[in-house]
């Protein structure tokens, strides 16, 4: 294995996905605030979950987001 290509592999990875999901996370709270589905006070509980094909693994994160 060349560990520096696999470096630049998994960083690459979760740039796209942290990138991806805070542009998703703020428009999705955005639409609930305009939409009064939130109040845009709440703790909200976040969720992720890293799993790789062929790899006996599975990565939960769990998180409050506050609001305010």
């Amino acid at each position: 294995m060349n560990e520096e290509t696999f470096n630049l592999g998994v960083r690459k990875f979760l740039k796209r996905f942290g990138v991806t999901a805070q542009r998703e996370m703020e428009k999705a709270v955005a639409d609930a605030i305009r939409s009064g589905r939130l109040q845009g006070t709440e703790t909200l509980k976040a969720h992720a979950t890293l799993a790789i094909d062929g790899l006996p693994m599975r990565v939960v994160i769990d998180e409050d987001i506050r609001l305010e």
